[in-house]
């Protein structure tokens, strides 16, 4: 990891070009099954869903990166970890929004990142369904189908538009601190959410549970838009269990608001799952 104080270089572009490749193949992957009426869907032992579809996009992401970079490690949700030799990671989430995606809701997302010993490096955010990407690389910029993107202008709560994948897992002093900060609460989040955030189409995203595959595209492609990505503790990084990501302007604000009303807080645990 780079030291505090020192600026990471930027990462090879042909990495990024590498991740958005291979999320967008594996989100083609994904259509095969969407709006069958007929999908299976099961539970996994940590009680969050699965479908052949989930099964299959991870698959091919780590036969397409043990073909293109076979010495980097590879994690994902479905799939045992692949340790690696090269110092860096990919970390995939082949359909966050299962259960957005059984249901036939096209907001679903794949999401695919890249870790190096300098840390996050690359993170993609595609949107299968509505054959969008939202990719950036450290020090490349973040890119919506293939223009600059940009977190908002927005500068106060009162306003903002404030995303989460559910509302119904909140804390209830959280919701009632974001409603009387005067925020537009959102839903059907999940990468979605986030995307509307690093393309100023949102405010802040909140996800108090998730998983690092859920989020491990985040903290790239925020700072690269401008922006900000935090736990709610205000940790940097998608190892803490939990996720803020906001355009930075109303970021501290947000934090503030929430720790203020008490709650569960951070969770701290960097492996739940999320329930989307």
């Amino acid at each position: 990891m780079t030291g505090a104080g020192e600026t990471a270089p930027p990462v090879d572009r042909a990495l990024l070009d590498l991740a958005v490749a291979v999320a967008r193949e594996a989100g083609e992957v994904t259509l095969e099954w969407f709006g069958a009426r007929d999908l299976a869907v099961e539970a996994k032992a940590d009680g969050t869903p699965v479908t052949a579809a989930d099964r299959a996009a991870e698959r091919l992401v780590r036969e397409r990166l043990a073909a293109a970079v076979p010495d980097d490690g590879v994690l994902g949700e479905e799939e045992p970890e692949t340790p690696g030799r090269s110092g860096r990671r990919w970390i995939v989430d082949p359909i966050d929004g299962t259960k957005g995606f059984a249901r036939g809701v096209p907001l679903y997302t794949t999401l695919l990142a890249l870790d190096d010993e300098h840390g996050p490096a690359v993170g993609v955010i595609a949107i299968p369904a509505q054959a969008q990407v939202v990719a950036a690389g450290r020090g490349l910029g973040c890119w919506w189908d293939g223009a600059p993107a940009r977190v908002s202008d927005v500068p106060d709560l009162d306003g903002a538009y404030l995303m989460s994948s559910s509302y119904s897992h909140w804390p209830a002093e959280h919701l009632l601190a974001v409603q009387d900060a005067g925020c537009v609460l959102r839903t059907w989040g999940d990468g979605y959410g986030y995307a509307l955030v690093a393309t100023g189409r949102a405010e802040a995203m909140v996800d108090h549970e998730v998983a690092r595959y859920d989020v491990a595209a985040m903290p790239v492609i925020l700072a690269e838009a401008g922006g900000r990505f935090t736990s709610l503790a205000g940790e940097p990084g998608a190892q803490h269990g939990s996720g803020v990501a906001s355009n930075g302007l109303v970021h501290d604000a947000l934090l503030a608001r929430l720790r203020s009303s008490g709650g569960s807080g951070d969770s701290g645990t960097a492996g739940t799952p999320s329930r989307t």
